[in-house]
């Protein structure tokens, strides 16, 4: 299975649309949290999400704009397949 981070910009949006975008990315299957080697969880910068999953970008891209169409705003998204991913000071869950 591959690992993806998506990227999900709200134009013009406030924090109550973040929230319901949120709601709507986690019912896609999407989660703010990744998870370590050592199996610690972290969490996402605000607006990034991360997907483990059988599907393609162009999937997980229509997954993701699924999610954000449900605030009714303008959006922008970024679909990335990782091949191993490195943080820096992100918090613990």
């Amino acid at each position: 299975m591959a690992q993806f981070t998506v990227r999900v910009e709200l134009h013009r949006a406030n924090q109550d649309d973040y929230e319901a975008l949120y709601s709507a990315m986690e019912d896609e299957g999407f989660s703010r949290q990744i998870k370590s080697s050592d199996g610690e969880r972290y969490r996402l910068p605000t607006a990034e999400y991360n997907r483990t999953s059988s599907k393609n970008r162009q999937e997980i891209l229509d997954s993701a704009a699924i999610a954000a169409s449900t605030t009714g705003k303008k959006y922008s998204i970024l679909v990335t397949e990782s091949a191993g991913r490195s943080w820096r000071n992100l918090d613990r869950v």
